[in-house]
């Protein structure tokens, strides 16, 4: 763009939009927001809500590999694929398959680290900004282990982030220790690590309060609208509706997370994102937790929504499926079994708020950011289970570019076009 932008039109109302819009109006342009369902709809709603630099891990990762493409065709598992005929999904599998390996981890990890560095400071800047709403420290935030053999897992990965020149402050716990911090956790609980400096937040409200401070900062956000395709235009580029209704600026920024293709493919983007579905639900625990709970090996992730009457959510899974398909009743009865004897005092038939959203998920990990082939026309997606975390550092980052034609290295490692 040659000329500073007055006007951006930001496609998607989760985090990764709301704060991109944000972080442009700080910057002095106005922006309009479109949405086909509103804000926070989809997996900006339902997910674990953790700020965790320390988990912040690219997705393909050979821990995967190592269980077993016969493991992945079980509803019960972890990870799943259905079987079904889907030539891009196998494309997109083989292709992540391909850069599940130690070195190309570890060379994702170093782009993951960088981001890991600056994405609290992206979320300060953001709260900053007039939001109602703040993060939370996690204090504490437990990783919990059935054995010493179990927690050598985590031990290994983060010993792996180490050596990439990542750094998380952990500390070892025994089961006195680990019940005396979080009397939530079940007797099958021995083992565990305390990480600090991480944070967290209720993924809905904070979202719902960027949303707030978009619209009292003199921007618009309007819902129902289905972008079919966005196309240059008469001022710069422009979002076309399926009703017909067009929404003109001087730039489109596309973050419509796991539904990002269809808009990007025509500006030169040919990296399929995939949706990978995450379910969640809420319990009331009879000694509520004070703070996040990892269970690494059951892949299940507890969050304390705020006060103690709003519950702990609980989320896991990771499900290669169209975001279109329905929730999968066994995947939540999956996550029950799988933690149930790590967790006491619940009532998991009293479970509540059961939900299914799809991460956008990209074969090598990372988030596609930055500039397409389109002159004034944006991506800001991809960030498969971080859009909560890296989303406050995409909108700094993008505004850089849009508003300052600047091109951090971040944004050359996330460049869409790669």
């Amino acid at each position: 763009m040659s000329r500073r932008p007055e006007h951006v039109v930001v496609v998607g109302a989760g985090m990764v939009g709301l704060a991109t819009a944000r972080f442009l109006q700080r910057d002095g342009v106005e922006v309009t927001v479109v949405d086909r369902d509103g804000v926070a709809a989809g997996s900006s709603w339902g997910n674990a809500g953790w700020l965790a630099p320390a988990l912040t891990l690219p997705l393909p990762d050979p821990a995967i590999l190592a269980t077993g493409v016969r493991a992945t065709l079980s509803p019960s598992s972890p990870v799943y694929v259905p079987v079904r005929l889907d030539p891009r999904l196998w494309r997109w599998l083989a292709s992540f398959a391909r850069h599940s390996t130690p070195a190309r981890w570890s060379r994702a990890m170093r782009v993951f680290n960088a981001a890991n560095h600056e994405a609290l400071d992206a979320f300060a800047e953001l709260e900053a900004m007039g939001l109602t709403e703040q993060t939370r420290p996690a204090e504490p935030f437990l990783a919990a282990f059935a054995s010493a053999v179990d927690r050598q897992v985590l031990l290994d990965e983060l010993d792996q982030v180490a050596r990439t020149g990542g750094y998380a402050d952990f500390h070892l716990l025994d089961r006195d220790e680990l019940h005396a911090a979080q009397p939530a956790l079940g007797p099958a609980v021995t083992h565990g690590v305390r990480l600090d400096g991480q944070r967290f937040i209720n993924p809905g409200r904070f979202v719902h309060a960027v949303a707030a401070a978009v619209e009292k900062a003199g921007g618009t956000i309007t819902p129902d609208v289905d972008v079919v395709r966005v196309e240059a235009g008469h001022r710069g580029a422009r979002a076309v509706a399926r009703d017909g209704r067009a929404f003109e600026g001087d730039a489109v920024v596309i973050a419509t997370g796991s539904w990002l293709d269809s808009l990007v493919r025509p500006h030169g983007v040919k990296h399929h994102v995939q949706a990978g579905r995450g379910y969640s639900f809420t319990v009331h625990p009879e000694v509520p937790p004070t703070g996040p709970i990892y269970f690494p090996i059951q892949r299940v992730a507890c969050t304390p929504l705020e006060d103690a009457e709003d519950g702990l959510r609980v989320a896991g899974m990771m499900e290669f499926r169209s975001p279109e398909a329905p929730l999968d009743p066994r995947r939540i009865g999956a996550i029950i079994d799988a933690v149930s004897p790590m967790l006491t005092g619940v009532d998991w038939s009293a479970r509540t708020d059961e939900w299914v959203g799809s991460r956008p998920c990209t074969a090598d990990g990372l988030p596609l950011v930055g500039a397409t082939r389109t002159p004034n026309v944006h991506v800001a997606g991809g960030h498969g289970m971080w859009g909560i975390a890296l989303g406050p550092l995409t909108g700094r980052l993008l505004t850089q570019q849009i508003v300052h034609g600047r091109t951090p290295d971040l944004l050359k490692s996330f460049d869409p076009l790669r």
